[in-house]
Parts: structure tokens; sequence; C-alpha cells
């Protein structure tokens, strides 16, 4: 079946593994009968921060708020191009994958920056004008899949449950269950590469021929199984009722399983993020 693919990452580097890994998945995706969109934010220059230059067509010129003026732009088709035209993309895309390093424990500001500025209320959240009613797991994004593609400078170890840098699950939840899961898309397990400022260049060879591998199996694969909010396990919408996961808290009490959600395995240790 052919299907559309978003690609959205953050590298300003060509030589980088980063962009190795973004031209290996049109590559591979376009071999495969695909379409494939992409969005090079760096190339695009892509503006990270959401302010009153967003809103060229104030409803209230006198005070800026960025929920009303962001679904005052949405609603009336004030939005800035660049906006508009990236939000086209999403709502085309069966399936989108975001690639980067990891700066600082998390995503790059560019990428925070286009996710801050293209999630328009109406579109990111307030969905249908339903307030938070229509959220993680229902949204305008429901239905799409999406990927996580993490170049990680230190090791493996140092992300593991016990590493010191914290578990790489728990860094990106604010990401993977935040911005994606939010509007409603189905979250693949993320797909990170450890030690990258030390692979040589057979282990490029190696990552490179994993990640197509995965590629060739997108859309088969099971998500994360994060609670839906409207599934039942949070009645007031707000909290998990008392008989779910008693004994847990925190970001794994909201995943269905009862553990935390499967890595995949390990991939080889040790080029440019």
């Amino acid at each position: 079946m052919r299907r559309t693919l978003l690609l959205v990452y953050a590298q300003p580097e060509p030589s980088s593994l980063t962009r190795s890994f973004a031209a290996a998945a049109v590559e591979t995706l376009t071999a495969q009968g695909h379409q494939v969109l992409q969005s090079d934010l760096y190339a695009m220059r892509w503006k990270a921060v959401l302010d009153a230059d967003d809103f060229p067509a104030r409803a209230d010129p006198a005070r800026l708020s960025f929920i009303d003026e962001s679904g005052h732009a949405y609603a009336n088709g004030a939005q800035t191009p660049d906006v508009a035209e990236e939000q086209r993309k999403l709502l085309a895309a069966d399936a989108v994958i975001f690639l980067f390093p990891l700066w600082w424990y998390g995503i790059p500001a560019i990428l925070k920056g286009w996710f801050e500025r293209v999630y328009a209320y109406g579109f990111g959240y307030g969905y249908q004008n339903q307030g938070n009613r229509l959220r993680y797991g229902d949204g305008a994004l429901k239905g799409k899949r999406a990927l996580l593609a993490a170049m990680v400078g230190g090791g493996e170890r140092d992300y593991g449950p016990r590493g010191i840098n914290g578990p790489l699950q728990e860094l990106l939840f604010p990401v993977t269950h935040g911005c994606l899961f939010y509007p409603g898309m189905d979250v693949l397990p993320t797909h990170a590469v450890y030690g990258v400022n030390q692979l040589s260049r057979e282990q490029i060879a190696d990552q490179l021929h994993a990640w197509r591998k995965r590629l060739a199996g997108l859309f088969d694969e099971t998500p994360i199984p994060f609670r839906r909010q409207n599934g039942g396990d949070y009645p007031d919408g707000h909290q998990l009722a008392g008989h779910i996961a008693p004994d847990m808290e925190g970001i794994w009490a909201h995943l269905a399983a009862p553990s935390s959600p499967t890595p995949r395995p390990a991939m080889t240790e040790a080029a440019a993020q």
C-alpha cells in the first residue's frame, strides 16, 4: 500500500549521522513506493521562537495571549505561511519520523520550536473546540504513526535503567507522550543510536542497515501502549482511577502494560550526531 510519510529533521551538518539517517529514509521509503515529504528545519531556516510575529492579524492588539491568537489565526486562515505548510504536511502524512541529535537531554531547540509553532490551538490542542476532552489518544492527528530517531552521544549504559543520565524513554517522555500521543498519534518505540561520536565506518554501515530494516516494518510495529484519556482509565480526564495501576506512579503508570515500553535491541555501540 502506498503511503505518505513526513520526515522532520534537525541537524545543520550535512555529514552528520542524523542527515545520513534522513537520506536513507528517503531512499528506503521511496523504493517501497511511498511518498516522502521533508522538513529540513535548518535548511528551511525555521523560526524556532513563538512570538507576536506569528500573529500578523491580531485578535487583541493590546495583549498577547498565545492560546487566543493561535486559535484565531488557525480558525481564520491567518497563520504565517510556514506554519500552515507544516500543518498541511502533517495532515497529509500517514506517519511522521523525527530525526535529531540528543542535545542536553532533549530535542534541539529548533525542533521544540517546530512543535510550539505548528501545534496551533484547534489543531495540536483544543481540537474541535473541545478543550481538554480530545487529547491523549484523540485529536487532529489520530490514526497517524510517529517515530523518534535519536542520535545519542553517550553510551547505552549511561541511558539504561540505572544509567547516570537516566533512561532515554523517560527523558523523551514529554515528546512521545506529550507532543506525539497528546494530539492522537500512535507512537512507536524510539530508535536510538548510542555512542555516535565513536562509531567506525563499519559500525555506521551497520546502523544504517538496521535503520532500513526498521523502516521496512514501520506500519507493522506495535505502538507504545500509552493509556488513552477517553479509554476509561481517567474517569475525570485528569487522574488515573484508583484501581488502575494502584502500586505505580509517575511516567510508567500511564502505560497500559505493567512495565515500561520494551526498547528495541541495542544498536552497535559507539560518527557525528
